[in-house]
């Protein structure tokens, strides 16, 4: 454990932007918030139709989570195949740490570690924020803010970050396979291959990776979440006082026993093992 934890400090010592990004979008929006226009009365006439608390919360994880997405998935196309450019590899092979204990820490750094640190800033700036526009709007309103809705919001943030790194990991897999495989134009590589599967399939008439892709890309809200948007529907709703209940929203005994989710993990550990196998026969570039 102790080996783990160091690896994980030198994934913040070398991608720094870990850190930098969300803390640079967190300062721009609070940035905003300082110097921007102001006006809650527009929201509290329509009160009675629309949860703004929710939209807000909810609207500020969407854009952390978003940014996070491309980040994490830079790092992986990025995180094998940089200390083989710069030849740093030489210097960790040279340790007492394993290949594998390599990539398993990358991988936890990306699906796990990443988006914790973009939720605690998401946290620290939907509060500054919040704090800042009741302090210039001279009133403390609910409109921006509410406890509860803060609540429901974490316990919706572990549960993406726990569910997408199961749903995702196949994606992962490949994007960590390539980086620790490519000597050269890592994104290219990454997605020349199923490019030319889709060419090959639109000549042949066929649409299995297609279908495959577009199933592990766009499907996992049908399987982690019921279908009906319950949960923000109610929120936003005239009838609505307060916030409703997230577990109407998300549904993990719906994931845990979705066939697609139990294949891709499966694929995903493959490609897990076989970058391991592709880090211990290669060296620096």
């Amino acid at each position: 454990m102790k080996t783990y934890s160091w690896l994980i400090r030198r994934e913040f010592w070398e991608f720094r932007a870990t850190w930098l990004i969300p803390a640079v979008v967190g300062a721009v929006l609070i940035f905003a918030a300082l110097f921007g226009r102001v006006d809650l009365s527009a929201f509290d006439e329509h009160l009675a139709q629309m949860n703004m608390g929710t939209i807000y919360l909810v609207g500020m994880a969407v854009l952390f989570y978003l940014v996070m997405s491309v980040y994490a998935s830079w790092y992986l196309m990025d995180c094998l195949y940089n200390d083989r450019r710069d030849r740093s590899i030489l210097f960790w092979k040279s340790l007492p740490i394993s290949d594998t204990q390599t990539v398993l820490s990358k991988l936890l750094m990306a699906l796990a570690i990443i988006p914790l640190v973009f939720m605690l800033a998401a946290d620290v700036t939907s509060l500054l924020m919040a704090f800042v526009i009741s302090v210039r709007a001279r009133t403390f309103s609910a409109v921006l803010w509410h406890p509860q809705t803060w609540f429901q919001v974490q316990v919706l943030w572990l549960y993406v970050i726990v569910t997408t790194a199961v749903w995702y990991l196949p994606i992962a897999g490949w994007l960590m396979l390539v980086s620790a495989w490519a000597k050269r134009a890592v994104l290219l590589w990454t997605l020349l291959p199923p490019f030319a599967l889709y060419l090959i399939e639109k000549f042949t008439q066929t649409h299995v990776v297609h279908d495959v892709l577009g199933r592990r890309l766009a499907g996992y809200a049908a399987v982690a979440y019921h279908g009906n948007e319950q949960w923000i529907n109610d929120n936003m709703s005239e009838a609505a006082t307060g916030p409703v209940s997230v577990w109407r929203f998300i549904n993990p005994a719906g994931f845990i026993s979705s066939l697609d989710m139990w294949i891709g993990l499966a694929v995903g550990v493959a490609m897990i093992a076989g970058t391991i196998q592709l880090r211990m026969r290669r060296s620096e570039i």
